[in-house]
This record gives C-alpha cells, structure tokens and sequence, in this order.
C-alpha cells in the first residue's frame, strides 16, 4: 500500500474544475512532483492534502486513513510555502519551535529539537537571529526546519524555490536531494519549473487543466513522453506530425509536411492512416556541412536561419526548402569556439530511427 493517497479526486470552483478526478499514489520515502503551468490544478491538489482546502469528490489516504474530515493541524503533513511565511518578529529559533510548542511539546525537549533541525539545514549558529538578517537562501532554509522540526509523515512543498536567482535556486536543489536524503520523509512538491522537477524528483505527475497526463521517472518522462502536451512541455522538442503511411518492423513512416517521410522505431501497435507524432528532441540531431558518410534513416538537407550561443551549448534553428523548422543542438566542447555554423550556411540534418518517439494521435 502507498503512503498516500490520491483516489478520485475532484476540486471545482463555481464552473471551472481545477482539479478533476485525479488518482495518484505516493510511496514512501519519495521525492514526488506535481509539475504543469500555471493553472494546472497543482497547487489545488498540495493544497487538498495539506487541509486548506477541501475536494468535492474522492478521497486523500495517508497510511490508509481518509484525511478529508481532518483539519490541517491534525494531520502529519507539513507545507513549505514559496513566501516563507515566517514570523517577523520572532527570531530564527522562535520560527523553528512555534509549531512544537502548537503541538504542546515539553520546554525540556524544545531545545534540542530546534537544535537538531538548525543542524538539519546547515544553520547552526543562526538561531538568535531574525528573518531579516539573513539572506533569502537561508529565509527558506528555516522554513524547512519550521516544517520538519515535528516530523511530519509528509512535506509538501510549494513552489519553495521560485524566490531565489538562478545560482542560488541551483545550490538549494542539492540542498534539497541531500536533505530529503537524510531525513527520509517524503516530499511532495509543486513548481512549473521542468529543469527543476528532471533534476530533483524519484517521480513526476505532469498535469494540464486539472488531469494527470503522465506519472513516470524524469528520464522517461523526458525520453518516453506518452502525449503531445507532456513532449512539448518538458523541455524542448521538434514535434513531427501527420499521417501515417507505413509500418514496417516495428519502423512507422510519417508524412511529415515540409520534411517528407519521416521513420522512428515503435513498439506500439500503429495503423496505416492514422495520425501520431515524433517527438524528437534537438539533441538526438546532427548537423553536418557535408552528406554523412553513414546515412541515417533520416537525412534532409535545410539551412541555418538562426543559432543562439548558450555557453556549453548552442542552439540551432534550421529551415528546410520545403518550410518545415527543426531546432538542433551542438556542443560547445572546443575551447573558445561560439559557433560550427553561421546564418544562412547549408547543412545536412540526419538522426537515427531510435532517435525520435513515436505519439499517437
């Protein structure tokens, strides 16, 4: 049985249904994200299982028992907000021990409690200062040991990181893995950021207008996306559309407007004359300035129309004479080199069939 949860749920606001009919099951020890635009029914979901808010239909299990009657201080479940939501007034310590002392924990436990939670997220020595004397980074790190200091079966997490500049977002997702680590609790957490959710999670349920679309691993979330929305929204992809015109060993033909043919490799059972797509990510192409000397399955011939130097990388927009765009992507790996092709350079563009996933329409 899982440690929590989800059966049915269903979470309307006068006609809109933010949430609708949604099942999920969390395990233990878990780093699960809830990830999708803004709107999505998300941070309704994190909310329905924290107690702010209550489904209209379904039901919320932890360890077997329904939550849905339960107010929010008399569930095991604790939320990390994206504001912090820390008491001014009080110091780093008094943040930390408020939710003991809501829970009536003896004053002679308190102390070393506290103590272990600042040890926890590296802020040992920090406890006599207050929320404006430290800086952002360390604002969320005490909203961290706020919420763990009880130890709670659940943390949910909303958005925690969307505060911070690009550098520091990156040095608290370590931070995150390492804690979730050590402390063993599950995580459940909420953000609209897919590089994020790849990076920290075991699992995620990628949602769009209040349906789980797809729950898998991030590396096949991202290589195995089940439909169009998931492929386009995590991260970047060419998506191939059309008919289908063959299928042939486990290779099916697209007909690709302004490419032609295009074969990818499915183990999915496709009829000719149906419509899918190819989910093809710009990594998986290359580009060349002469006709591979292997061809692969795939090979067309396009021009750069435009490329964006990203650092280790850089991204490349080609156009084919037939009107289609691809968007490539090259290592930067020779010391000091922007660019291997500049605008309006002929290329040849190649992958293999395995490159590209097939989706049904």
């Amino acid at each position: 049985m899982a440690l929590l949860e989800i059966q049915n749920v269903t979470r309307r606001f006068g006609d809109f249904t933010a949430v609708d009919n949604v099942s999920l099951a969390i395990e233990a020890g878990e780093f699960f994200t809830l990830l999708g635009p803004s709107g999505c029914g998300k941070t309704t979901l994190l909310r329905m299982i924290a107690g702010f808010d209550l489904p209209d239909g379904g039901h919320i299990l932890l360890n077997g028992q329904d939550l849905v009657d339960r107010p929010p201080e008399q569930r095991a479940v604790r939320t990390v907000f994206q504001s912090y939501a820390l008491f001014p007034h009080m110091t780093v310590e008094g943040n930390i021990a408020f939710p003991l002392q809501m829970a009536k924990t003896p004053a002679a436990q308190m102390s070393a409690k506290v103590h272990e939670a600042l040890e926890d997220v590296r802020l040992t020595g920090f406890g006599k200062r207050y929320p404006h004397e430290i800086s952002g980074g360390q604002r969320q790190r005490v909203a961290l040991a706020r919420a763990l200091v009880t130890h709670p079966t659940v943390l949910l997490l909303d958005e925690p990181l969307a505060a911070l500049d690009a550098k520091l977002r990156e040095e608290m997702q370590v931070e995150l893995i390492n804690l979730q680590k050590e402390v063993g609790i599950t995580f459940v957490y909420v953000t609209h950021d897919q590089t994020e959710a790849l990076a920290l999670s075991h699992r995620i349920a990628v949602m769009n207008k209040g349906h789980v679309e797809q729950i898998d691993e991030p590396a096949k979330i991202y290589g195995l996306p089940k439909t169009r929305f998931v492929a386009d929204f995590i991260g970047t992809c060419n998506l191939l559309e059309g008919p289908v015109t063959a299928n042939a060993s486990g290779v099916v033909t697209l007909d690709v407007a302004g490419l032609g043919p295009v074969r990818v490799a499915t183990r999915a059972p496709v009829s000719v004359g149906a419509g899918g797509a190819i989910a093809l990510r710009p990594e998986k192409i290359r580009i060349e300035a002469t006709t591979p000397t292997l061809t692969p399955d795939n090979h067309y011939r396009g021009t750069v129309a435009s490329h964006l130097y990203l650092g280790d990388v850089t991204v490349y927009i080609i156009d084919t004479p037939s009107g289609c765009k691809l968007e490539a992507l090259l290592a930067n790996s020779a010391s000091g080199r922007t660019t291997f092709f500049e605008v309006g350079d002929a290329v040849e563009v190649s992958w293999p069939v395995e490159a590209g996933h097939f989706i049904a329409a």
